[in-house]
């Protein structure tokens, strides 16, 4: 078994996250938790820059230039996308998620996909430090354990 649940020395390498600030009250608390998960197991501040886009759709193209500037080890993306009453929540999410599958596919860079997607606010609320815990802190530490993986392979 190639691996085994440990992450390799996190002070090694620098990780870039990328934020959106629609539904900031959210975000920030996803940033929150990730940036405190890191600190958790050892990645220092300075090895982590923040990058805040203004929404959801423009994370895969800021992630993609991100990672072919090939300085970071691994990229984190945050938002959240609130069902409205329209359509424009299928677009949005679907555009996002395609965007940055697509980034780390062609990029070859280790990206984790932390966009909550929820019907409304409350369950957004639940997943950035509610009774769901922080998907941000989790989403980090997968980014941190996907990298170990791909560096030992």
């Amino acid at each position: 078994m190639i691996y085994e649940g440990q992450l390799t020395d996190q002070n090694q390498g620098k990780f870039a996250i990328v934020v959106s600030r629609f539904n900031s009250a959210i975000t920030e608390r996803l940033l929150s938790g990730a940036l405190a998960s890191m600190k958790m197991v050892g990645v220092p501040k300075e090895q982590v820059d923040v990058c805040w886009v203004p929404g959801a759709l423009e994370i895969p193209l800021m992630t993609q230039k991100l990672a072919r500037s090939q300085k970071y080890t691994g990229i984190v993306t945050l938002g959240a996308v609130i069902k409205g009453d329209t359509d424009h929540y299928d677009l949005v999410i679907n555009g996002v998620a395609q965007g940055v599958a697509r980034v780390s596919l062609d990029e070859a860079c280790p990206i984790v996909f932390g966009i909550l997607t929820t019907d409304t606010l409350e369950q957004a609320q639940q997943r950035a430090g509610g009774k769901a815990g922080n998907k941000g802190g989790e989403v980090a530490l997968s980014l941190l354990e996907l990298c170990s993986l791909y560096q030992k392979i």
